[in-house]
């Protein structure tokens, strides 16, 4: 294992006209599991292949504890990686291919074998070990494919480029926690590349979202969840993402059209802002219990467990996460509160501040 650092690491491939990958310091710290997340083409497989040495970026240094890797080969790097499609010897038997990473590298046989054992009993592929890889449908070969990346005992780390999008939606969740198990047992730097929220939430200690190839934000996927620091994080996070409403700072106060939703915080001086609220936090309520963003209703969609109950503010939509069978219809007129501890204020797509409740004049 290895703190991978990245010093001012960035990468073009047109000759610096446009960056894939804008330069970025970062630093990837040993045994810990990473999710690295971000829609597609955002950078993240040219941030891995930069890692892992398929790429050589066009600017700034890689390090693997402190040593510069830069223009070392992956052979030296000493990392495991895991393609988005399977990798293997199709004529080889499911051992032979769990097992050549390590033969590879002179491991012992005995050795070889345990190893071998304990991955494929956390994969469910003890009775496959006998079976040729090419008589396996795509989704098992992936299975396959991430035993070899995880066969290895010691590597600085293991790399996994959306390891899971050919494996049947049903083994995913199966196999996500078999990760988690992994890793656990043996303290493996993970960095796993995804598009998907569910599998970085799911998975990783801590969550790097990237956009437009830059990192947007890090943290633990509670802290992403709840407190975004920029509007995209926002958007991305959460299923339907965070609300984002036109807002003006008039004073000490926080207004969305003629209604004051909160008071400033953090000493905010006046102007446009946006206020952004998950719809798990957004409260409906009728014009009895006003002050409220008034609001039209247009739709709710019955999801079972919940409704989510679709509204215009003017002509931006807000949406809130009520409790299954609400009663709002279509076409109702009704009260929006924002909680001020939930509502987070932003200025040029970045956070700025946070609502807080106004004095005397009842909740946010």
């Amino acid at each position: 294992m290895a703190d991978i650092r990245l010093e001012g690491v960035g990468h073009s491939y047109d000759g610096g006209r446009t960056w894939a990958l804008r330069p970025m310091t970062w630093t990837w710290r040993s045994a810990r599991a990473y999710a690295l997340l971000g829609p597609s083409g955002c950078g993240k497989t040219t941030l891995l292949n930069i890692i892992s040495g398929l790429l050589t970026p066009t600017v700034g240094r890689v390090l693997f504890d402190g040593r510069d890797v830069t223009g070392v080969p992956t052979a030296g790097r000493n990392i495991a990686q895991v393609f988005q499609f399977p990798v293997l010897y199709e004529e080889m038997s499911v051992y032979d291919n769990l097992a050549f990473p390590l033969r590879n590298r002179k491991v012992p046989k005995k050795e070889v074998d345990r190893r071998v054992r304990e991955v494929s009993r956390l994969l469910g592929l003890d009775a496959l070990l006998g079976r040729r890889s090419r008589r396996l449908d795509a989704g098992r070969q992936q299975i396959v494919s991430l035993g070899r990346g995880l066969v290895r005992p010691q590597v600085a780390a293991v790399l996994l480029d959306e390891p899971l999008t050919v494996v049947d939606p049903a083994l995913k969740w199966t196999l996500r926690s078999k990760l988690k198990e992994i890793h656990r047992d043996t303290g493996h730097t993970l960095i796993y590349v995804t598009h998907d929220q569910t599998e970085a939430l799911t998975f990783a200690d801590e969550v790097v979202v990237l956009n437009d190839g830059a990192i947007m934000q890090a943290g633990e996927p509670a802290e992403l969840f709840l407190s975004p620091s920029h509007e995209f994080v926002g958007h991305f996070i959460g299923s339907p993402g965070m609300n984002m409403l036109p807002a003006e700072v008039v004073g000490d106060v926080v207004r969305v059209g003629e209604c004051d939703v909160g008071a400033v915080t953090d000493g905010l001086p006046p102007g446009p802002v946006r206020i952004g609220v998950r719809p798990e936090f957004v409260r409906v309520a009728g014009a009895g219990l006003s002050p409220g963003v008034r609001a039209r209703v247009t739709g709710v969609d019955r999801m079972g467990a919940y409704d989510l109950v679709h509204t215009v503010v003017g002509e931006h939509r807000v949406i809130a996460k009520t409790e299954a069978g609400a009663p709002y219809r279509p076409g109702a007129v009704e009260f929006l509160h924002f909680p001020a501890e939930r509502t987070f204020l932003f200025r040029d797509e970045v956070r700025c501040g946070s609502l807080a409740p106004l004095d005397g004049r009842g909740p946010a």
